[in-house]
């Protein structure tokens, strides 16, 4: 557990730390000057947003060399807070391991092979694992959404063993995250508030979880921590912060909120793969389909060539 009681300073305008947090020199890692540029422009939206972002734990991150950190996921804002921790460690930079989907634009594309984000092909990770590792074997910070996608319900999904696996492969530390209050700025399926909504963000940085090489031990093993630094983040939350009333979207179920509750968010994320899977189906048969025409019509084309020829020839014998 992370020590909550300790005093507070802000850094930035926006980030409120420990007064103790070793403020570190940047990592030679500041000198990609791209990732750095979007780094800073992405505190100076954040700003703009008047966000109060807590971090409690950063000293847990490793200063340099490579570490697995993996945190929960409750909105599409994570990708941005989700290096909040790291940047205060020296401005670490945090390589994002994200479903490829996200990279089909083909200058997201390029920003993220620029930045080094590893795209991940849910059908065939093993291509994707092999690149974490070797990411994180040249001392790279390699961040994961072991819950593979955004909980609606906001509580701790299952979660699939590849940080573990990754993490135990490179032989690095594998580091919880929790974060609280991003579902309040862009929440899937809900409404987000991009403005200047000043909504308050706890994050906290678990201690290393030791890999055994039994990834399925190992993933529990860092569910249950953050799970239980949940907990502790969330009654941080609500007593700096609240208290909240009943019935707000932005609160899970199990805290009286209206947002779904993890098995009704289960159902809809099963829902959500099916729809998928059947769009793929119909976008191969389509896809299908429209080769056939082509090759139809190719066909056809070729028929009325020799069917010219043929009728030359004829006309060519009754001479």
């Amino acid at each position: 557990m992370v020590d909550t009681n300790s005093a507070l300073e802000l850094r930035e305008r926006i980030f409120w730390v420990p007064t103790d947090l070793e403020q570190l020199p940047a990592h030679k890692e500041w000198s990609q000057r791209l990732y750095a540029n979007i780094i800073t422009l992405a505190r100076r939206i954040m700003q703009a947003q008047g966000l109060r972002i807590t971090v409690l734990g950063a000293e847990n991150i490793p200063a340099d060399g490579g570490a697995v950190l993996a945190m929960n996921h409750t909105g599409y804002y994570d990708f941005i807070l989700g290096g909040v921790p790291a940047y205060l460690r020296g401005k670490r930079m945090v390589r994002f391991m994200a479903k490829k989907e996200i990279f089909v634009n083909s200058f997201i594309a390029w920003l993220g092979k620029q930045m080094r984000h590893i795209p991940v092909d849910r059908s065939a990770g093993g291509a994707s694992i092999n690149v974490a590792v070797e990411s994180l074997r040249e001392g790279n910070l390699v961040g994961i959404f072991p819950e593979a996608t955004i909980s609606r319900s906001y509580e701790i999904k299952d979660m699939k063993s590849g940080a573990a696996r990754i993490a135990n492969a490179a032989e690095v530390p594998l580091i919880p995250m929790v974060c609280w209050g991003s579902q309040r700025i862009w929440p899937k399926g809900g409404k987000k508030d991009l403005g200047r909504s000043k909504t308050p963000i706890i994050m906290v940085v678990g201690e290393e979880i030791p890999t055994t090489g039994d990834a399925e031990k190992d993933i529990d093993a860092l569910c249950f921590a953050m799970k239980s630094m949940m907990e502790q983040v969330r009654d941080l939350y609500d007593d700096r912060f609240g208290p909240f009333e009943d019935g707000l979207p932005w609160r899970p179920a199990s805290m009286n909120g209206t947002a779904p509750s993890l098995e009704e968010a289960n159902r809809m994320d099963t829902a959500d793969r099916a729809a998928r899977a059947a769009r793929k189906v119909k976008e191969a048969e389509q896809e299908a389909a429209k080769s056939e025409r082509k090759e139809e019509k190719k066909l056809a084309k070729r028929a009325q060539k020799q069917l010219k020829k043929m009728s030359k020839w004829a006309r060519k014998d009754q001479k």
